[in-house]
């Protein structure tokens, strides 16, 4: 018996020494490419906004933010497409059909929306990005806690990508969402590690040709 305690603590130490310097990694090398004004932020053709929770028919605070830094960048002419990718796997729940409305209501161009709707983790919606929408430089906006993994991803996967942090305010559960990130960040470096493909894939969108942006759900 302590001969297995003795193998669980050694695997414990270093399963907790993996994850601080996945963590470490991943943030030192991403860090660089996070801004957080407007300010010489870099153009780009398009912007990545990442699905983060509805309440009914409306965006959670999460993902209200995520959409007006997305909004304003797209009127500041900062980047002229928005791809958004979010959770659509359940009729009940459909946080694409509230993004997309969101934007088109606060004024974006509906020719110039792109929807992902199998964007199910941050990982499925960077490498469907790439394989799909065939992006080869995005802007990823998000909140600072998420930023990291998102850039990470996105650069080994072969898109040149920053970050615009959507910080506003107070958040539920902040501290929460931001202590789980350190797994996060360790499970994407495992996916990028063994290259996962993403339980959906599908035909390729051409994000320099027509949107896929549903005319019949504006509302």
């Amino acid at each position: 018996m302590k001969k297995y305690l003795k193998t669980f603590l050694y695997l414990a130490i270093l399963g907790f020494v993996a994850i601080v310097s996945v963590n470490y990694y991943v943030k030192s090398s991403t860090k660089k490419n996070i801004y957080y004004s407007i300010k010489r932020f870099p153009k780009n053709d398009v912007g990545i906004i990442f699905g983060a929770g509805i309440n009914g028919n409306q965006p959670s605070k999460y993902l209200k933010d995520r959409l007006d830094a997305g909004i304003m960048l797209w009127k500041a002419k900062r980047i002229n497409k928005i791809l958004l990718s979010g959770d659509n796997g359940r009729e009940e729940y459909d946080e694409l059909t509230v993004m997309k409305n969101y934007c088109y209501r606060h004024g974006v161009d509906t020719t110039k929306i792109f929807i992902d709707y199998a964007g199910f983790d941050t990982y499925s919606t960077m490498y469907r990005a790439k394989h799909i929408f065939k992006i080869k430089k995005a802007t990823l906006i998000s909140q600072e806690y998420h930023l990291n993994r998102a850039i990470y991803i996105g650069q080994k996967l072969g898109i040149k990508s920053v970050g615009y942090s959507a910080n506003k305010g107070q958040y539920l559960g902040y501290q929460y969402v931001t202590l789980r990130e350190y797994l996060s960040r360790f499970k994407s470096f495992l996916n990028v590690l063994r290259n996962r493909e993403p339980r959906f894939l599908g035909q390729e969108i051409n994000i320099n040709g027509e949107s896929n942006y549903s005319k019949e759900d504006k509302r």
